[in-house]
């Protein structure tokens, strides 16, 4: 059962990086989005956590996003004109192959769990899209991790379902945006019940923990709840006090 244990934590860095590890089993990283970390860094990061620590990390935009997004703005490196075409969308370019590699680098040297890739809502589900998306996961190097996609904006259920399982993909959800009962991943994340600033009640989390309950004997994997809000620590620890007697 040691395995199946569920851990919740924080996206991103709530609090300094000692304390963190004291707090918490597992972070899932957001600059690895934006920008990767040098090697170095990344592994001092590995050798400061304890061994059984669990990182988890956000695949590079240049994979899931275009230069259109806002999000190109913290790239240190910027996109020449001539590539602009090149990057994002699961595109099916030596660009986007080198995007990945990249972001592997990174996940082994921190010893990663899962590499979470988060597309915009702008990624429709069109024929373009879908076929990118298929030969991206069936060609690359997964190595020991598994991944994990948070599809938004208008995907149908049965599509997604059907991608994820084809594709070995774990289906990323806010469980209070999708019923987590019919979904296969033990991958959440919560953006807080209509934006940023949201506090979770302790009902909501009740709720979530019993939706954590139902699937706990269910899944081989660890389930990963991680919270993505202002008050993402206190609501972490408040829910992982709650996690201890599952």
């Amino acid at each position: 059962m040691q395995n199946r244990r569920p851990l919740s934590g924080c996206c991103g860095w709530s609090e300094a990086k000692a304390k963190y590890f004291a707090d918490f089993q597992t972070v899932e990283l957001q600059s690895t989005f934006y920008e990767l970390p040098s090697l170095a860094l990344a592994g001092k990061w590995r050798a400061l956590a304890p061994a059984s620590f669990h990182f988890c990390l956000k695949a590079w935009q240049l994979i899931t996003h275009t230069p259109a997004s806002p999000t190109y703005r913290k790239l240190k490196s910027k996109i020449g004109a001539a590539e602009h075409d090149l990057v994002g969308s699961f595109r099916p370019t030596e660009q986007v192959t080198l995007a990945w590699e990249r972001t592997a680098d990174v996940a082994r040297a921190l010893a990663a769990r899962v590499v979470l890739f988060q597309c915009p809502a702008s990624f429709r589900p069109d024929s373009e899209n879908l076929r990118n998306l298929r030969q991206f996961f069936s060609h690359i190097r997964r190595e020991q991790f598994q991944l994990a996609w948070e599809p938004r904006g208008e995907w149908p259920s049965d599509l997604v379902a059907g991608l994820c399982e084809d594709l070995d993909l774990l289906h990323c959800i806010d469980p209070f945006e999708v019923n987590p009962t019919a979904v296969s991943a033990p991958y959440w994340r919560l953006h807080g019940k209509g934006g940023y600033s949201y506090q979770y009640s302790d009902d909501d989390l009740e709720e979530l923990l019993n939706a954590v309950r139902i699937r706990v004997t269910k899944v081989e994997q660890p389930q990963y709840i991680f919270f993505n809000n202002i008050w993402m620590k206190e609501d972490a620890l408040r829910f992982q006090e709650r996690l201890e007697g599952v």
